[in-house]
């Protein structure tokens, strides 16, 4: 690297981290809110995170059959609360991240759904993490007074300066937790949390899977879950804030932008002597050490 390449990268730094602070000051704060909170009374050693990729459905009865949530802690993600096996799974952690869950948008009624199923079946104590970020000031609680359910935010606003910076931005509960899927939010909430082996579930990850464009030049792909009743089929896929197509260009540019995320996180994990392991056979991540679930 020459001479010039250095004073550049510095002064991006420099100007990125400055930034980053300034913007924190003004749009959210520094406080630590995961961390204060703490975990749902003595955490086990463990903490089992569900994602909703087509494999939880092959995964979760042998989870269940094995008594693997009594040794486990389970966090559980988006609109696992409808399942059927929500209050023998009873998980104490539950993470919102999807603006869909804050805004106004197609998924309302089952948004509003949700909101119902928790309030009606959480009769546990439970931690639901949301975004900090919040300009339409939705108020949480007013569509979850269940006692049962605190609510708790977390910080979203991206980090791009100093690299040196940047871990203990994290243990902090700053930095960011927006790594781009709601599963790498989890990840970063339980490595606050303080436990020392994360296992991940239900993350395939099969982000490019039926990958095409339409004879109208809509970027399509398929969008599987473990509740989904039929096979789905491609559809158009957008960009969220903006709602807008996505172009070929910018979707890959995304993807490869989160799976560099799960690299940051397992540098992370590492950094604070803990490990992620990653228990979803045929997940295309690769940022982890595998130990797929017995067939």
């Amino acid at each position: 690297m020459t001479a010039f390449e250095k004073v550049d990268r510095f002064l991006r730094n420099l100007y990125e981290t400055a930034f980053y602070f300034a913007v924190m000051a003004v749009k959210e704060n520094f406080r630590n809110y995961v961390g204060r909170a703490g975990t749902v009374g003595r955490p086990h050693a463990t903490m089992a995170i569900l994602g909703n990729g087509p494999s939880l459905g092959r995964e979760l009865p042998r989870l269940l059959a094995d008594g693997a949530f009594g040794e486990r802690d389970c966090m559980a993600v988006n609109f696992f609360a409808l399942d059927e096996r929500f209050e023998r799974v009873r998980p104490a952690y539950y993470v919102l991240s999807d603006p869909m869950f804050f805004r106004q948008s197609t998924q309302r009624d089952r948004v509003d759904e949700l909101y119902r199923t928790l309030n009606r079946r959480v009769a546990w104590p439970m931690h639901l993490y949301v975004q900090y970020y919040n300009p339409e000031h939705f108020d949480y609680r007013a569509v979850l007074p269940n006692p049962q359910i605190r609510i708790i935010p977390f910080h979203t606003q991206l980090y791009r300066g100093f690299p040196s910076l940047s871990f203990r931005l994290f243990r902090r509960g700053l930095g960011s937790a927006n790594f781009g899927t709601v599963v790498q939010v989890c990840e970063y909430i339980a490595l606050l949390l303080g436990y020392r082996t994360v296992e991940l579930y239900g993350v395939d990850h099969t982000l490019l899977d039926g990958l095409m464009v339409d004879d109208r030049n809509r970027l399509c792909r398929i969008d599987s879950h473990y509740y989904d009743a039929t096979p789905a089929a491609p559809k158009p896929i957008f960009q969220k804030v903006p709602p807008r197509p996505y172009t070929m260009s910018v979707y890959l540019a995304e993807v490869a932008e989160l799976f560099r995320g799960h690299e940051i996180l397992r540098d992370y994990a590492t950094w604070l002597g803990a490990r992620i392991v990653n228990r979803t056979r045929g997940s295309l991540i690769d940022a982890y050490e595998r130990d797929p679930l017995d067939a």
